[in-house]
């Protein structure tokens, strides 16, 4: 077969026009497209993990919420895990609270997701054993360094309801347990730390309260119901990594297309330029030259 006009033949014009892709800056460029599309594609599934872990949860607390109520020594006992599929599950306790032993847990949200105060935790007792109760959030006064005005528990033998939780770690809830704090005040609602301070077991986890009979006079503000519907913006996140994996190679051949048009322009302006300067009349001692 001849060769293509001009004496080269097409696979070898095709081989020069794409040499620019073995220059350093376009080696670096490829490199780094590759390395971004399995990073990329990760980060997608770990999206996508994240949205099918909250859906997971939202659907977990939905159904714990609505099951019927149980007492709470039949879901756990002192020095017990609440187990995760527990949690928030509906329960009953009956008992006489123990002010005495009345603490307040520092550095938490109110209601209108802003304001900073205190969880109330006292203490139920059962017989020889106590469960832990969350009756809701108070403010922070100007001393943070004195024990707060709280108000009043029900006095008697009450029947409280609530959400079971499991114990705070600072592991699990990334809140740094201090030390030094004031008297009665802590960072974390923990069963075995108040079993120390109460000199008696302690049902694991705490009862976070909903209702209480009686209910008492001013109690605090309940904590509100965790939110279950919003599933988060993980899944879109996720369509959007995945996105822009498929947009690298994309993008790639579009800069190299748009790389060889621009130098195959430029080669074809020389040419013309060369050719023009060929074409160009000679003068009487430009050819006397000759």
């Amino acid at each position: 077969m001849p060769p293509a006009a001009g004496g080269q033949s097409t696979p070898s014009r095709v081989k020069d026009v794409y040499r620019f892709l073995l220059t350093r800056q376009w080696v670096i460029l490829t490199l780094i497209g590759l390395a971004l599309i399995p990073t990329m594609i990760r980060l997608g599934f770990w999206q996508l993990h994240r949205h099918e872990a909250k859906v997971a949860q939202n659907q977990l607390i939905g159904n714990n919420l609505g099951a019927p109520a149980m007492p709470v020594d039949k879901l756990t006992a002192p020095g017990r895990t609440v187990p995760r599929d527990d949690t928030f599950r509906t329960v009953t306790a009956t008992g006489t609270y123990d002010t005495a032993h009345e603490v307040v847990v520092r550095q938490r949200t109110g209601s209108d997701e802003q304001s900073i105060g205190y969880f109330v935790l006292t203490p139920l007792i059962e017989g020889k054993r106590a469960v832990l109760v969350n009756r809701g959030w108070i403010p922070a006064g100007a001393d943070l360094t004195k024990f707060p005005e709280i108000p009043a528990a029900p006095r008697g033998k009450v029947t409280v309801t609530g959400r079971l939780k499991a114990d705070e770690t600072s592991a699990d809830s990334g809140i740094k347990d201090k030390s030094g704090l004031p008297p009665r005040q802590v960072m974390l609602i923990n069963s075995e730390q108040q079993a120390k301070a109460l000199g008696r077991p302690v049902q694991g986890g705490y009862i976070e309260l909903t209702s209480s009979s009686p209910k008492g006079g001013k109690q605090p503000d309940p904590v509100p119901e965790p939110e279950h519907s919003d599933i988060g913006p993980h899944m879109a996140y996720a369509v959007q990594w995945w996105l822009f994996t498929a947009g690298v190679p994309v993008g790639w051949f579009v800069l190299a297309r748009r790389e060889r048009r621009d130098q195959a322009a430029e080669a074809a302006k020389a040419t013309a330029g060369s050719a023009a300067e060929d074409a160009e009349p000679k003068t009487p001692a430009a050819a006397n030259a000759d």
